[in-house]
């Protein structure tokens, strides 16, 4: 039913076929369509019998939509036929011969996933890294978990920088008061960045009740065309200022915000959690950074069609992020500098190596024989429904078959790039090599 011809370096041509009888049942489908748009004399719109058209117009009024109707299907049965793997859709090249009674023959161009030739991607050496677990970083977490339920108390003295302050504020430019530019009883904390430079330094020293104006300038790149770069006066009047109290860390502290009941069995669960993170990025580490080197020595032609599309996905993924915190992606490029097809000629290299990364590993998979159980996938699901809040349970329900193969295949790769590192050969840092010689 179809022939294929290599025509390019990862692209070739197929010559398909469609039998009479699945085109006639596509011209069946195409005459359903067209009856509704047709006016024919002696009949009410719609209700025209289908060999009436084939007289009025011939039968090649119905081609086009019964071409659109059954080419696909016939398309993935060549793909199936021939084993080969498309990377974008077909590129109908030419219709050959066409009719009711002979059927279809047509030619479609297809770009394919390029194979992979790969070097040497056991005993690849990877500098140690270790990240020894602090009291420091300890004493970072917990101080977190008491700014967290620390209070504000009010104090009579001048404002300092980390005070918290509640201010009315007006601003103006060139007199004229502007949009979003008044507040009243706004808490700021002196120092945050919160507000435009210049702002909050401006505000060290005043005392409560004092009112005061202050200038300040907007940054060339604002998110306000109108504001960008203009001289705004605001006036100030300060209410209050707030200094914060952290709760002190005693064993009644930790009964009251933990599992635990001394200080010392939190700082205790506290390492074991930051030693956890610290062999999960570690890991993370070692495999990226072999990964890199691994794809490095593989040969692959990447069609530029794989890697536009990367780049597409790249940006789609910043419009996506950006929208969820409320940002405009043209208010970004603004703020940014830069335009829509500037940063998408920036993401060329990284979305070409992520793509070639990806060749790599599948190249891996197949050659290792490396296949995930059903456990793996299971957890593959699992952590999935955590990062997302879910249980795996509800995931699952929520699955269709086709699903299920992605996930599989996130289980591989992760088992793929554990077998790289597992197989790397760590070394010391040069530097350190530098320092034992010479101390030797």
């Amino acid at each position: 039913m179809s022939k294929l011809e290599q025509v390019a370096k990862n692209e070739v041509k197929l010559t398909i076929e469609i039998t009479p009888e699945i085109f006639k049942d596509g011209m069946d489908k195409a005459y359903h369509k067209v009856v509704k748009t047709l006016n024919v004399p002696g009949f009410r719109k719609g209700k025209a019998p289908k060999n009436v058209i084939e007289k009025m117009y011939g039968e090649s009024i119905f081609y086009d939509d019964a071409f659109e109707a059954t080419y696909f299907e016939a398309y993935i049965a060549a793909v199936e036929e021939h084993k080969i793997i498309p990377v974008e859709a077909p590129h109908i090249e030419e219709i050959v011969e066409i009719g009711s009674e002979k059927g279809v023959v047509f030619t479609a161009r297809v770009t394919t996933k390029p194979e992979v030739v790969l070097g040497q991607y056991k005993g690849i050496e990877v500098e140690k890294h270790e990240y020894n677990v602090t009291d420091e970083d300890i004493s970072y977490m917990i101080d977190q978990m008491r700014e967290e339920r620390a209070r504000l108390i009010s104090v009579d003295r001048a404002v300092e920088n980390g005070d918290t302050v509640t201010i009315d504020y007006s601003g103006s430019v060139d007199g004229v008061k502007f949009d979003g530019g008044t507040a009243e009883n706004q808490e700021l904390v002196i120092g945050s960045g919160r507000f435009i430079p210049g702002f909050e330094e401006q505000l060290i020293g005043m005392n409560k009740e004092e009112e005061k104006d202050i200038t300040v300038t907007f940054p060339q790149q604002y998110h306000s065309e109108k504001l960008a770069g203009k001289e705004a006066v605001f006036h100030i009047k300060l209410h209050d200022v707030h200094v914060k109290e952290l709760p002190e860390l005693d064993d009644e502290f930790v009964q009251d915000v933990s599992e635990f009941n001394t200080v010392e069995e939190l700082k205790n669960a506290k390492r074991a959690e930051l030693e956890e993170i610290a062999k999960r990025n570690e890991q993370a580490r070692l495999e990226n950074k072999v990964l890199e080197k691994v794809a490095n020595n593989a040969e692959v032609e990447i069609p530029h069609v794989m890697i536009h599309q990367e780049m597409d996905r790249m940006i789609g993924d910043l419009k996506q992020n950006l929208a969820m915190q409320g940002l405009k992606f043209e208010d970004y490029l603004k703020y940014a500098g830069t335009t829509e097809e500037a940063m998408l000629a920036s993401y060329h290299e990284p979305a070409e190596q992520s793509i070639k990364s990806q060749l790599v590993l599948d190249a891996i998979i197949k050659a290792e024989n490396i296949e995930a159980t059903d456990e793996e996938v299971e957890k593959a699901i699992a952590d999935y429904a955590k990062n997302y809040g879910m249980e795996a349970e509800q995931l699952k329900g929520m699955l269709r078959a086709e699903d299920f193969d992605y996930f599989k295949s996130r289980a591989e790769i992760e088992k793929a790039l554990k077998f790289l590192a597992d197989n790397a050969v760590l070394v010391e840092k040069k530097e350190e090599k530098e320092e034992k010689k010479d101390e030797e």
